[in-house]
């Protein structure tokens, strides 16, 4: 039994695959744990409209900003200029100070200050809006004493005025079910047919490379179209989640997110000897990464610099952001032309490395 338990370890310390389960996948998601997921908000970029331009609105945003929570992003001139900073998704948060604000303090009336927030994201809607609400509340305490009396914040959610869950949730379950099932049933697909043999038919017949890599994808393709569809239905009539924008511009970048996590799936295959491997890589490579670092949950501003940068190279992020922006805010291709470029540059680099260590593997 002595010698059969060293034999054991002498086997697990020679496997480097199982040395790095062992010991690297605790310390990847403890790394990722403690880091990526986080309620705290902070650097979260805002906008200032301020008819006022006193000293009391000067400090109240001075405040804003040195509390840590928020980035001043722009000074806006008009209510004009809301929207399109939403729409580009370069804000999070708007302070609209009204006219007289200094003076009506001084008169003991109570001047407003309209808070509006992306409520696209309604868990970091509701956070930025209690923050900032918050630091008025303080502002309003020093300056009179203790008094109640004050300003008074006036909210308005962009978007999701009701705050649903489930307005973030159906984008980011469509999200994860095609890059998870697209990704693994791809890579397991072929891995099996390396696996039980039948990839020696394959050589032996007059298919190229590409053409074996196709076959394997499209159906995968179709059937993952189906599985987009059929979530986007269910959260229209079921949940009650909106498409704003174009439809079919929603449809093509879903099929270019399919067709890039078939991608991925088939460099997966290429470097798994079998279907166990195949599956191991694609769940603790990709299930987790596309949680908690894609922006689904926990926003991406929150995370330390270093996973900011890793979340940069996931594929759901981006995505993640193509939908949202047009099923909730209404917009066009012009707004997601950059995030749409990313994913096509990485479908490419993806099937290209795909199909030559595919080519590889075959001579």
């Amino acid at each position: 039994m002595k010698g059969f338990i060293i034999k054991e370890f002498h086997h697990i310390f020679r496997d480097v695959r199982t040395m790095i389960i062992i010991f690297g996948m605790p310390v990847v998601q403890i790394l990722l744990f403690g880091f990526a997921i986080t309620t705290e908000i902070k650097d979260a970029k805002i906008a200032v409209l301020d008819h006022s331009k006193d000293r009391a609105t000067r400090e109240i945003t001075n405040k804003l900003v040195a509390s840590g929570y928020f980035l001043l992003e722009s000074d806006l001139q008009s209510y004009d200029e809301i929207e399109e900073y939403f729409r580009k998704g370069d804000i999070n948060e708007v302070v609209i100070f009204e006219s007289n604000f200094e003076n009506k303090l001084k008169k003991n009336e109570q001047p407003s200050v309209q808070i509006i927030a992306d409520a696209s994201n309604p868990n970091t809607a509701s956070l930025l809006t209690n923050y900032t609400i918050g630091i008025l509340s303080d502002y309003q305490q020093q300056i009179s004493g203790g008094k109640k009396q004050g300003v008074i914040a006036e909210t308005k959610m962009l978007y999701n005025s009701e705050l649903k869950g489930v307005f973030m949730f159906v984008p980011g379950v469509i999200t994860i079910l095609l890059m998870l099932v697209c990704a693994m049933m791809t890579s397991i697909s072929i891995a099996r047919e390396k696996e039980l043999g039948t990839m020696e038919v394959l050589l032996v017949s007059p298919l190229k490379p590409v053409q074996i890599i196709t076959g394997k994808v499209v159906p995968y393709v179709l059937l993952s179209f189906i599985n987009a569809v059929t979530i986007l239905l269910l959260g229209y009539f079921v949940f009650g989640v909106p498409v704003r924008g174009s439809l079919i511009l929603l449809l093509l970048e879903s099929i270019l997110f399919i067709v890039l996590a078939l991608s991925l799936g088939i460099f997966i295959s290429t470097i798994s000897k079998t279907q166990q491997v195949a599956l191991m890589i694609s769940l603790a490579g990709l299930m987790l990464p596309t949680i908690l670092l894609s922006g689904f949950i926990f926003p991406v501003e929150n995370m330390p610099v270093p996973l900011q940068w890793v979340s940069n190279l996931m594929p759901p992020r981006w995505f993640i952001i193509i939908i949202k922006t047009i099923m909730l805010k209404g917009v066009g291709l012009a707004y997601i032309w950059k995030e749409t470029l990313i994913l096509f540059g990485m479908t490419l680099i993806f099937l290209g490395l795909g199909i030559k260590n595919f080519k590889i593997r075959l001579e």
